[in-house]
C-alpha cells in the first residue's frame, strides 16, 4: 500500500516570508506608484481569495491606487527586488520554519510533496539553502499548471503522480484551503499568532472544513496523530 502524502505549500508554511515576498510586494507597489502600503493590506487581498500570484497582486494593488502598469513591467520590478541582481535579493531574508528533524520524522510515515505558487527557480533556491538533504517528490510549481490556486489542479497533479496515496494539504491562505476543498483533499491550515486579520482567516479556513488549524508547522505531528 502506498504511503500517504503530506503536500506542503511553501510560503508561510515551510518558509517565513514576511521579509521576503510580503516586503517585495510593498516595495514593488511603491516603485510603481510612489505610494507605500502597509503589509496588513496585502493580507486583506489574500483573504479575499484569488490573489495567490504576488505579481498579479502587486499589479492589482497598483491599479487600486490609480496606477495601471503592464503585467510584464510588474514582474520585472518584482524580480529585481525579490531575486536581486547579484544574489542580493530579499529572498535571502527568508527563514526556514520547521524545527530540526521534524520533516525527517514525518518522512518516515509520509511521502513529502510540495504544491506552491513559486516558480521552480525560486523553489530550488530556497530548498538548496535550507533543505538540501530532504526529498520532496513531486513538486508542483507556478508554470506547471494552466489553472493556479484556488483551482484544484495542482493537487490533482500530485494525486496522479502518487497513485494510491491519500493526500493531506498544509497551507496558510484561503486559496490553499479552497484548492484542497475543490480537490477533495483534507486541509491543515497554518495561521501564525502574529498574522494580520488572523480571526478572519481562521474563520475562512473553518468554512472550508480544515481538519486542523495550527500556529506553525511544528505542531503538525501532534495534529496528525489527533485526527487519525
Amino acid at each position: 500500500m502506498a504511503s500517504p502524502a503530506l503536500v506542503f505549500d511553501m510560503d508561510g508554511v515551510l518558509v517565513e516570508v514576511s521579509e521576503s515576498y510580503r516586503e517585495t510586494v510593498v516595495r514593488t507597489v511603491e516603485r510603481l506608484t510612489g505610494q507605500r502600503i502597509a503589509r496588513e493590506r496585502i493580507q486583506e487581498y489574500k483573504n479575499q481569495g484569488g490573489w495567490n500570484n504576488d505579481w498579479a497582486l502587486s499589479q492589482k494593488i497598483a491599479r487600486d491606487l490609480g496606477v495601471e502598469v503592464p503585467y510584464e513591467e510588474v514582474v520585472t520590478e518584482f524580480n529585481k527586488i525579490f531575486l536581486g541582481t547579484n544574489g542580493d535579493g530579499l529572498i535571502l531574508r527568508e527563514v526556514w520554519i520547521p524545527n530540526f528533524g521534524l520533516l525527517e520524522r514525518l518522512g518516515r510515515n509520509y511521502r513529502l510533496a510540495i504544491f506552491t505558487g513559486r516558480t521552480r527557480y525560486e523553489v530550488d533556491i530556497t530548498l538548496q539553502r535550507f533543505a538540501r538533504e530532504l526529498q520532496f517528490d513531486p513538486i508542483v510549481c507556478a508554470g506547471d499548471l494552466v489553472n493556479d490556486k484556488p483551482a484544484p489542479d495542482g493537487l490533482w497533479r500530485i494525486a496522479e503522480l502518487t497513485p494510491g496515496s491519500d493526500l493531506v494539504y498544509v497551507g496558510d491562505t484561503v486559496d490553499d484551503a479552497r484548492s484542497a476543498t475543490a480537490a477533495g483533499v483534507p486541509f491543515v491550515g497554518i495561521v501564525a499568532p502574529s498574522a494580520s486579520y488572523r480571526d478572519e482567516l481562521i474563520a475562512l479556513m473553518r468554512t472550508e472544513r480544515a481538519i486542523a488549524i495550527l500556529d506553525d508547522i511544528n505542531q503538525l505531528e501532534a495534529a496528525l496523530s489527533a485526527v487519525k
